[in-house]
């Protein structure tokens, strides 16, 4: 983008799917169907725009609360989603990355989701990470269960133990932390996501419901991010 600093990593809530189906009168799964068609565009637009990371939060351990029926239908739409997902990762060169309690899913997604990694894993364009069974809590303590075990184990000591340490043990291992984040939908919350990862991030929310965000609202999310005077420390 001419004149604009772009950023390194951005992470984006998709929110609105239900709100964007009610507002036109179709059943809610059809706002999750639209949403997973943005998913797709903005990934391409993410590349284009000159983004290396793109992080999107899509099934949070909340979500499993949701009405059975749409639990299932987003199930379909996830299997459908990591069945194209390869082919179209093969074409765009997109490295492709899934964070979040994979034991919380099915076998033969947590089997897509591997042969998904592994297809992808030597491409070189950008790096599209998707939080499933996702929540920042829940990643923490499952880190911090992991790091007990290791110092159980002679592994690490308690010396051992700093903010780059804990960073290795989280989902993220070897991300760097978002620049941007991003919420449509007119929340204004970060419902457990990337709590660690988000400490110096700027945040841009929008009225804009996930199907309806588009390039043109992502570069509008970009122009604010370089309005921000990032000062760290203080000073």
């Amino acid at each position: 983008m001419e004149n604009l600093n772009v950023p390194h990593h951005v992470a984006i809530i998709l929110d609105g799917n239900g709100r964007w189906a009610k507002k036109k009168h179709l059943p809610r799964n059809m706002g999750h169907v639209q949403g997973s068609k943005t998913v797709e565009k903005i990934v391409e637009d993410a590349h284009n725009l000159g983004i290396k990371y793109l992080t999107v939060y899509a099934f949070s351990t909340e979500n499993w609360k949701r009405p059975q029926s749409e639990v299932d239908a987003l199930m379909k739409l996830l299997r459908d989603y990591l069945k194209t997902c390869i082919k179209r990762a093969g074409k765009n060169n997109m490295k492709v990355r899934v964070i979040g309690d994979l034991t919380g899913l099915s076998q033969d997604l947590r089997d897509k989701i591997i042969e998904l990694e592994k297809a992808t894993k030597e491409n070189t364009g950008i790096n599209f990470t998707i939080a499933l069974n996702y929540g920042s809590r829940d990643e923490m303590v499952r880190a911090m269960k992991h790091m007990a075990q290791d110092l159980e184990n002679g592994k690490i000591t308690k010396e051992d133990i700093k903010e780059e340490t804990f960073s290795e043990y989280l989902d993220t291992k070897g991300l760097p932390d978002p620049d941007l984040m991003i919420r449509t939908s007119g929340e204004e919350r970060l419902s457990n996501f990337m709590l660690w990862q988000l400490a110096y991030t700027e945040f841009y929310f929008t009225d804009v419901l996930w199907p309806d965000f588009n390039k043109k609202e992502l570069k509008k999310a970009i122009e604010y991010y370089n309005g921000r005077d990032r000062r760290f420390g203080g000073i």
